[in-house]
């Protein structure tokens, strides 16, 4: 007879249930790379950069003063006055000059830019006898009127 093979069954084991753990879904994000058109670079032109000097120095000449200087004693209670062409004088009405001594009366003007005739008049009634005299810019004209 056939011997008789015993086969021993073994208890499979059961494996241990699986745990399951909670994969946290991740969400990659991937960034869609999009065709970009170049566009040609545009060349700047170049700028001209303006190259300024420092401004040169104004040599400033100090302004002289035109005076008119008549050198007259027209008594007491008189007032000599200019007319002319000049700056600030007319030949209808006069300018009174400033008594600076007994003997002696001035006017100023900074404004003369050219020479200019000019006539003394005692109280800007009675005129000085001869030609009108000429002042120059800057320069102190000295006169002895003579009245009649």
């Amino acid at each position: 007879m056939p011997k008789k093979t015993t086969v021993k069954k073994t208890a499979a084991k059961k494996a241990a249930p699986k745990k399951t753990v909670a994969k946290k879904a991740v969400k990659k994000t991937v960034a869609k790379k999009v065709a970009t058109k170049k566009t040609p670079a545009k060349k700047a032109a170049a700028k001209k950069v303006a190259t300024t000097k420092a401004p040169a120095k104004k040599v400033t000449t100090p302004v002289m003063p035109t005076t008119i200087t008549a050198h007259v004693d027209v008594g007491f209670g008189n007032t000599l006055y200019l007319r002319g062409d000049g700056p600030g004088l007319s030949w209808e009405k006069g300018v009174v000059m400033d008594c600076a001594s007994d003997e002696r009366w001035e006017w100023n003007t900074y404004e003369a830019k050219t020479p200019f005739e000019f006539k003394v008049l005692i109280n800007d009634r009675d005129w000085s006898v001869g030609e009108n005299e000429t002042a120059r810019p800057g320069k102190v004209t000295n006169t002895s009127p003579v009245f009649l």
